[in-house]
């Protein structure tokens, strides 16, 4: 035998390879189908956790912008809050324009990440604050 053979890949890589966007791997593929409008969601899980991490992406930069402004008490988590479920409504009913009982629901894709995005934005927005802004 010389050289190298070519060692052929089992028919289920294959497979998974083209339902990824043809190989460009899972990670890719999920924030493409994100990032286009009526993308087909054959993995309930993946579209839950793009939604997740839009969640954590608004958390942030809504906690470095209240941190800079600066916006103080009740105010600023109401209007966090208010944001942060609206935009993701708007994805998701709008843009994506999937069903939402097939996800259990508009309530459950509304809160699906949002204490942690909370939590992540109230981190965020404290330390932005008190960096900026403590005397």
């Amino acid at each position: 035998m010389s050289g190298a053979r070519r060692r052929e890949e089992p028919p289920h890589a294959q497979q998974h390879a083209l339902a990824n966007g043809g190989g460009a791997g899972p990670r890719g593929s999920v924030w493409g189908k994100a990032l286009r409008s009526d993308s087909a969601w054959h993995d309930k899980d993946e579209f839950l956790d793009v939604i997740y991490w839009f969640r954590q992406i608004i958390a942030v930069i809504l906690g470095v912008v209240w941190g800079v402004v600066p916006l103080k008490g009740f105010v600023g988590i109401a209007i966090f809050c208010l944001i942060n479920a609206g935009v993701l409504y708007l994805y998701f009913s709008s843009f994506q324009q999937i069903d939402e009982e097939e996800y259990g629901g508009t309530w459950e894709l509304t809160k699906e990440g949002f204490m942690t995005s909370f939590a992540l934005f109230l981190v965020v927005w404290i330390i932005f604050y008190t960096a900026i802004h403590y005397d």
